[in-house]
């Protein structure tokens, strides 16, 4: 772990302050950007497994299509329930940081770790999701949702929860992004520091 005291570019330790000052003013900002990436965590694990909740359940009886006879839905369900379980994990970890002041990896792996799987996983969403479109589409062109409305329609909700899902991890991996910048250049996740 880096500490944000340690010294760049030729600085000497006198040079440099040794203590590490906090305003009220630089807390309360690191508490909100903390507190809008967990709420962005929520909506996106909120999302991801309502979709995935709505494609497990898209099943009529015997004479109606089931969601695991495409594959494209398939995808949806698995991308939806795997990122609700990273969601999940990610939660953890800000709670960890909001009671602890501190991150649960060392910050270096934390920031990187973040962002790369932010990134991975909102791909997935996307890809998930924009598959399972064009099945949906090709399906209302034929007879599946002439004689199966709601199958059609559940599943067209719960890729529209997908790409929810996408959303707000995309919002959450431009963050975790800042984050990356901050600590590559500052040496610190957060930019506040005094």
């Amino acid at each position: 772990m880096r500490s944000p005291h340690a010294f760049r570019n030729g600085e000497s330790p006198s040079s440099r302050d040794h203590t590490h000052f906090h305003s009220t003013i630089v807390a309360q900002k690191l508490r909100r950007f903390n507190s809008l990436i967990l709420l962005l965590r929520l909506a996106s694990f909120s999302f991801s497994l309502a979709s995935a909740v709505f494609m497990l359940t898209n099943s009529r009886g015997s004479g109606s299509p089931h969601w695991y006879d495409f594959d494209a839905f398939r995808f949806v369900f698995v991308a939806n329930a795997i990122v609700a379980l990273y969601s999940v994990f990610e939660m953890g970890t800000c709670v960890w940081e909001f009671s602890r002041e501190t991150t649960l990896w060392p910050e270096a792996f934390q920031v990187w770790f973040d962002f790369g799987h932010d990134q991975v996983f909102s791909y997935l969403l996307l890809s998930a999701g924009s598959a399972a479109a064009a099945l949906a589409r090709t399906m209302r062109g034929g007879d599946t949702c002439t004689a199966n409305k709601a199958f059609c329609l559940q599943s067209d909700v719960a890729i529209g929860l997908g790409f929810a899902a996408f959303l707000f991890l995309a919002f959450s991996s431009c963050f975790s992004g800042f984050r990356v910048a901050c600590f590559l250049i500052t040496g610190s996740r957060f930019h506040l520091y005094s």
